[in-house]
C-alpha cells in the first residue's frame, strides 16, 4: 500500500483512483483533489482563499441576523439564516464530507468525520425548527455556530497551507534555480538551446555571471564558481581544468567550457529535489505512533460526544439544545487536526533547512534517529583524509637545497604512474619548481625509481633501494623513523650517489576534520576510526584528530560486520564515509551518512547525505535532528494536552460549577487555532543555524 503525499490516506498501487510519475518518481492519491493540491498547490491554496472569502461573506451575516434580525419579514428570520448558512454548509464544507465519506469507505474516521458530523448535527437540527417548528417546540437555530464553524476551520487551514508553503521553499527555490537555456558548441559554432536538448559530451561555454545549466567537468578555462543555493558554502570556489561543476551554480567570474556529464534526473539538482520531497513526503516514527492513536482517537471522540450528551439529557434533565451544544462542541473541540500535522511539518521544515545547509536528509526517520546516535565511526581515507597523498615535509642534507631536492625527484617520478610519484610531481608544480627533461627512466617495482637528469644518477626510493646502491644513509635513519611514526611515507632522494634529501607524502587530513571530531566528542557522542591501513598509520592520523578509538586492518567486506559489532555492544551507530566499499557499512549502520562527492553507491547507502566535502556537516546534522525531534515533541505534546484537556470543557464538565458552557463556535476557533500554532512552531526550524 502506498500513501496518499497530502493528506496521508493509505492508496492501493496495483488500482489507484489517481497516479502521477513526476520526475520519475511514482505517486499515488486519494482522490482528485490531493492530486490536484500535490500537482499545483498554488491553484489550490488560490481556490481555498476564494472559499473562505465565500463562506465569511456568508457566514458572517448568519451570525449578525441570528441576533439582529433587521432582514424585511417577507419570510420568518430563521429562513433567512438557513439560506445564508446552506451554501456555507454544503459548498464550503463538500471537502469534509467528502473527507468523510472516503474515510467510510476504508472503514476508518478522521478528522473531517467529526466536521462533518458535528455541523451536520446543527444544520439539521436548524432546519427541522425552521421548516417543523413543532417538533422541538422551540424557535432557537444554530446555523450561526455550523456556518461559522466550517469558516473558522477554512480560515485555519487557509493559514496552515501558507505556513507550509513557506515550509516547502527549500525545495521550490532549488526547482527555480534550474536554468532554461545553455549555450553549446555544435559543428564549431555556437548555439543557444534548450537546457532538455543538451546531450551528453556536448561542450557547454559559461561566461561571467551565467549560471551553469548542466553537471559537467571543466575542460577550459578557469572560474569562480558561487555554489551556495545547492551547498549552502557561501564563498565561490575556484576551480580549473578537471574540476567537476553543478548545475545551476553560478559562474562569478571567468570563461569556462564544460563537457556535460550528467543530464536530465541523473543532475545533482534533480537528484536533491527528489531527495528532497521524498523526505518531506516521508513518515517518521514518532508520526506513525500519531498516526495509530488518531485512528482510534475519532471513534472514542464520536462516543465521547454521545454518552455525554446522552448523560446531560437523561440524567441532567437538559434540553435539547443543550444535549446539543454539548455534542457539537465535543466533536469540534477534539479535532485532531493539531495531532494529524505536528510531526509532518516539523519533518518539512527540517528537511528543507537541511537542504538549504547542503544536507540531504532523505526521510524522517533518519531525521529522527540522527538524534539517538551514541557512536559516529568514519571511514579514514576520503572521509577523515583528502583520499590523495601530498608532499608534507621536504628534508635537505648539506649541499643541497628544498629546491634542488623538489626538481630532482620530480624530474625522474615525472616517469612514474605511482600515486606516490604523481603527488611529487604534483606538489613540487604548486610549489613553483621547475621540473627538468628526463634522459633516463627505469622503476624497480615496490621499490622506487631510477633515472638521468642532466647526465647526473638520479634515485628515488626507499631504504633498501638507496642501500642495494650503496647510497648511505645512516645519517638521515633517524629523521625517517620520526616520519614513519607520524604516519607518513619517507622516499629518499640520492643525487650521484649522495643522499640529497627526503621527501615524505601523507594522505593529508581535510580541512575541518579536526574540529568536527572535536564538536561530535563536546556533544557527548564516543568517536571510532575505521580503515584498511596498517595500526601504525591509521593511530598515527587518529592522534592528529584526536580519535582514541581505532579499528584498523579491516578488510573492505568486514566493514559491515564490525558495524554490527558496535551495535551488539548496545551502542546507536551512525556510520560516516564515502567509498563503494562503505556502502554496506552505511547501509547496516542505524544512521548512515554519505559524503556527496564520494561513490554513488555510497550515496544512495547512506539516510544522510552531505552535498559538500565538510566533515562539520556531520555535527549540523545531528544538530538539526536535535532541532526537529525537540519541535515534534512539543507538538505532540500541546496536541495531546490541547485535546484532552478540553475535551471534558466541551462535555461541560466546567457547567455544574461555574455554569461555563464551551461555546461550540469558540471550540472551532480553538481548534483552528492549534493547529496553526502547530505549524508556526514548527516554522520557528527555518532560524536553525549549526553551532560549529
Amino acid at each position: 500500500m502506498a500513501k496518499d503525499p497530502i493528506c496521508g490516506m493509505y492508496v492501493d498501487e496495483i488500482n489507484p483512483p489517481f497516479m502521477k510519475e513526476i520526475r520519475g518518481q511514482k505517486y499515488y492519491f486519494c482522490s482528485g483533489t490531493c492530486l490536484k493540491t500535490f500537482e499545483a498547490p498554488e491553484v489550490e491554496l488560490r481556490n481555498l482563499k476564494i472559499l473562505v472569502i465565500f463562506s465569511l461573506a456568508l457566514s458572517i451575516p448568519t451570525l449578525i441576523f441570528s441576533f439582529i434580525p433587521i432582514l424585511p419579514p417577507i419570510i420568518p428570520n430563521n429562513m433567512w439564516l438557513f439560506l445564508f448558512a446552506t451554501p456555507v454548509q454544503f459548498i464550503a464544507g463538500w471537502r469534509f464530507y467528502k473527507g468523510a465519506f472516503e474515510a467510510l469507505k476504508k472503514k476508518t474516521a478522521n478528522m473531517d468525520t467529526l466536521i462533518a458530523i458535528g455541523t451536520s448535527a446543527a444544520w439539521i437540527y436548524s432546519t427541522i425548527v425552521t421548516f417543523i417548528p413543532g417538533i422541538f417546540h422551540t424557535k432557537e437555530v444554530y446555523f450561526d455556530t455550523a456556518a461559522l464553524i466550517i469558516t473558522l476551520i477554512l480560515v485555519g487551514k487557509l493559514l496552515e497551507d501558507i505556513a507550509k508553503g513557506k515550509a516547502s521553499e527549500a525545495v521550490r527555490k532549488l526547482m527555480d534555480l534550474q536554468p532554461t537555456m545553455a549555450k553549446i558548441i555544435r559543428d564549431g559554432n555556437e548555439v543557444e538551446l534548450p537546457v532538455e536538448k543538451v546531450q551528453k559530451n556536448d561542450i557547454v561555454i559559461v561566461r561571467s555571471g551565467e549560471k551553469i545549466p548542466v553537471d559537467g567537468i571543466i575542460i577550459e578555462g578557469h572560474a569562480s564558481i558561487d555554489e551556495k543555493m545547492v551547498t549552502g558554502e557561501s564563498i565561490p570556489v575556484e576551480k580549473g581544468i578537471g574540476s567537476k561543476v553543478i548545475g545551476a551554480t553560478i559562474n562569478k567570474e571567468g570563461l569556462i567550457k564544460i563537457k556535460a556529464t550528467t543530464l536530465g534526473q541523473d543532475s545533482t539538482l534533480a537528484k536533491i529535489i527528489r531527495l528532497v520531497e521524498e523526505a518531506q513526503q516521508s513518515s517518521a516514527p514518532s508520526q506513525r505512533l500519531a498516526d495509530r492513536v488518531a485512528a482510534y482517537f475519532v471513534p472514542a471522540v464520536i462516543l465521547i460526544a454521545i454518552v455525554s450528551s446522552l448523560l446531560w439529557f437523561l440524567i441532567g434533565s437538559k434540553s435539547f439544545t443543550f444535549v446539543l451544544t454539548i455534542f457539537i462542541a465535543v466533536l469540534i473541540v477534539a479535532c485532531p487536526c493539531a495531532l494529524g500535522i505536528a510531526t509532518p511539518t516539523a519533518i518539512m521544515v527540517g528537511t528543507g533547512k537541511g537542504a538549504e545547509n547542503g544536507l540531504l536528509i532523505k526521510g524522517g526517520e533518519s531525521l529522527e534517529k540522527a538524534r539517538g546516535l551514541k557512536t559516529i565511526v568514519f571511514d579514514k581515507t576520503g572521509t577523515l583524509t583528502k583520499g590523495e597523498p601530498s608532499i608534507t615535509d621536504v628534508m635537505t642534507m648539506e649541499g643541497f637545497n628544498e629546491e634542488d631536492v623538489l626538481e630532482y625527484a620530480a624530474g625522474v617520478e615525472k616517469g612514474s604512474e605511482h600515486p606516490l610519484g604523481q603527488a611529487i610531481v604534483k606538489g613540487a608544480k604548486e610549489r613553483g619548481a621547475k621540473i627538468p627533461n628526463l634522459e633516463y627512466f627505469e622503476v624497480i617495482p615496490g621499490h622506487g625509481v631510477m633515472g638521468k637528469i642532466n647526465e647526473k644518477d638520479v634515485i628515488v626510493g626507499n631504504r633498501k633501494l638507496l642501500r642495494e646502491k650503496g647510497v648511505s644513509i645512516d645519517g638521515i635513519e633517524n629523521n625517517i623513523i620520526a616520519l614513519e611514526k607520524d604516519g607518513k611515507t619517507s622516499m629518499i632522494l640520492s643525487i650521484d650517489g649522495q643522499a640529497a634529501g627526503i621527501i615524505a607524502v601523507a594522505d593529508t587530513l581535510k580541512e575541518f576534520s579536526i574540529k568536527a571530531i572535536r564538536q561530535l566528542q563536546k556533544m557527548g557522542l564516543e568517536v571510532i576510526m575505521l580503515t584498511g591501513d596498517n595500526k601504525r598509520t591509521a593511530d598515527a592520523i587518529a592522534k592528529k584528530i584526536g580519535i582514541s578509538r581505532v579499528i584498523a586492518e579491516v578488510l573492505p567486506g568486514e566493514k559491515v560486520n564490525k558495524i554490527k559489532e558496535l551495535q551488539n555492544e548496545g551502542k546507536i551507530v551512525g556510520m560516516v564515509g564515502d567509498g563503494i566499499n562503505d556502502a554496506p557499512a552505511l547501509a547496516q549502520a542505524d544512521v548512515g551518512i554519505a559524503i556527496g562527492s564520494g561513490s554513488d553507491i555510497a550515496v544512495e547507502s547512506g539516510g544522510i547525505v552531505l552535498i559538500k566535502d565538510d566533515l562539520r556537516d556531520v555535527v549540523a546534522s545531528i544538530q538539526l535532528s536535535h532541532k526537529t525531534v525537540s519541535k515534534i515533541k512539543q507538538n505532540l505534546f500541546w496536541a495531546f494536552f490541547y485535546n484532552s484537556a478540553l475535551i471534558p470543557i466541551g462535555a461541560g464538565i466546567l457547567y455544574p460549577f461555574f455554569g461555563i458552557l464551551l461555546n461550540p463556535i469558540f471550540a472551532a476557533a480553538a481548534m483552528a487555532l492549534s493547529s496553526v500554532s502547530v505549524v508556526t512552531n514548527s516554522l520557528l526550524l527555518r532560524r536553525f543555524k549549526p553551532e560549529i
